[in-house]
């Protein structure tokens, strides 16, 4: 079992009447908080500061969103809320056994601001730390969104099948997080790509490792060199998403899909538990690949950074228009 870099936070474990009212702060300072296990009680009662949970026992699905933010990024307390949300699942799965049924059949992830699923690492964080020469900071972030990406990949180490709901934007970390689960479901309006190649980067929190093993090494290359951000229907023909619905019939499409595969339900988790036995992804090859992001991101130059700062304004100015 993972031991996650960044600690679960004991306010959001321990106190679950108590969600968090203020936005997190575009340049956050990791703050890890000691782990402690959910409760069962706690497990199917989460009030998070950044994640709506819905756990319908009746379909055995598990909905967690991304609760609407004027800065829809992956911070410290969103990669915290999304740790807890794991263990969680862990916790529901762990009672299910012992009672001998499972609790949980499926695990959906999405988000509830329009027209956006995540944009992303904060790459004002990013650029605080590279001007400070703050390795030890920007390693705590991105060691966290790795314990994130392989919690995912390996299905919280549980029988569940996790779907990736894409509504809007994924971008960077957002892309590499929707792709770390066993079945990728987009709106056919939703754009998604990794643009860190513009500001002299790459993506360094799975997206070679996640991409290459749905895609191929070559596939997954062109695509993270290119930095192009591409339609969801692009994604589809090229393999990376496996459900294409209509606009504003992403979650219709889920529950299609999961009431058609019910039955095969499974041969499907031991179809995708062969598949990471077949390729698997290590959390060291994870660990490995975002040092080397690291040793990059600290070369970064002053004009690298004002590129970095530009992705953001214009991120910005597309959430604008469309409130």
């Amino acid at each position: 079992m993972l031991a996650p870099s960044v600690q679960l936070n004991d306010r959001i474990l321990g106190d679950v009447t108590s969600v968090g009212t203020d936005e997190a702060s575009i340049i956050e300072v990791p703050t890890p908080r000691p782990h402690s296990k959910p409760t069962r009680q706690i497990a199917t009662n989460l009030l998070l500061p950044t994640i709506d949970v819905r756990i319908d026992f009746e379909q055995k699905i598990y909905w967690a969103a991304m609760r609407r933010s004027q800065h829809p990024m992956i911070t410290m307390e969103l990669i915290r809320d999304m740790l807890c949300v794991q263990e969680s699942v862990r916790a529901i799965m762990e009672e299910g056994n012992r009672e001998q049924h499972q609790h949980l059949e499926y695990f959906v992830a999405t988000s509830q601001t329009p027209g956006v699923y995540n944009f992303g690492g904060n790459l004002a964080y990013f650029a605080d730390c590279i001007r400070r020469k703050d390795r030890a900071g920007l390693q705590q972030y991105a060691y966290g969104c790795i314990d994130v990406i392989y919690g995912n990949a390996m299905a919280f180490h549980t029988p569940v099948i996790t779907i990736a709901l894409v509504e809007g934007d994924a971008l960077g970390g957002g892309f590499e997080c929707a792709v770390s689960f066993d079945v990728l479901v987009a709106e056919k309006s939703a754009k998604m790509g990794l643009p860190e190649i513009l500001f002299n980067l790459f993506p360094g929190m799975g997206a070679y490792s996640l991409l290459a093993r749905k895609i191929g090494t070559a596939a997954a290359e062109k695509l993270i060199m290119s930095g192009t951000v591409y339609t969801a229907e692009e994604l589809h023909r090229l393999g990376v998403v496996d459900i294409l619905a209509e606009d504003g019939q992403g979650e219709n499409a889920v529950r299609d899909y999961i009431a058609c595969n019910r039955r095969k339900h499974n041969a499907h988790k031991a179809i995708y538990r062969s598949k990471r036995r077949v390729n698997p992804l290590t959390y060291e090859e994870l660990r490995d690949i975002v040092d080397i992001w690291l040793d990059a991101a600290m070369d970064l130059g002053e004009q690298d950074l004002r590129k970095m700062a530009r992705l953001v304004g214009a991120q910005g100015r597309r959430l604008d228009k469309r409130d």
